[in-house]
């Protein structure tokens, strides 16, 4: 008697409404797994220009080194230790090998890189 009750005449597969919408939002979470997937795969340049200043040279370098040295003095007159921290950080301090290991280095960059090297210093 009950045989006829889930039978279709048509012979197709008959879906309700709810394993429709399961599969639509399968899909678009396919999708979007899939779009996130190639926005990471992307091979993206890993350095960010700040600005369009120019590069700094050699004796740029040593300017701002001694302002910064300069600046982290006066900012920290106080502490004992901490100056001669300062000091022995300044006194092994290479301008060409950091020049080295930093090329085409702005002036902002320069300020960044030096804060990151010295904040250990001034804790």
């Amino acid at each position: 008697m009950f045989n006829y009750v889930n039978r279709n005449p048509f012979g197709q597969k008959i879906e309700s409404a709810v394993s429709t919408g399961q599969g639509q939002q399968q899909k678009k979470q396919q999708q979007e797994d899939d779009d996130e997937k190639r926005y990471l795969e992307d091979d993206d340049q890993d350095e960010v220009t700040l600005s369009k200043l120019p590069e700094l040279s050699e004796d740029d370098v040593k300017y701002l080194v001694n302002e910064y040295k300069t600046k982290l003095i006066n900012e920290h007159q106080d502490n004992e230790k901490t100056l001669q921290k300062i000091e022995r950080f300044f006194s092994k301090f290479d301008i060409k090998k950091f020049m080295k290991q930093n090329p085409h280095m702005t002036a902002s960059d320069f300020n960044m890189i030096m804060y990151n090297e010295t904040s250990r210093l001034v804790v």
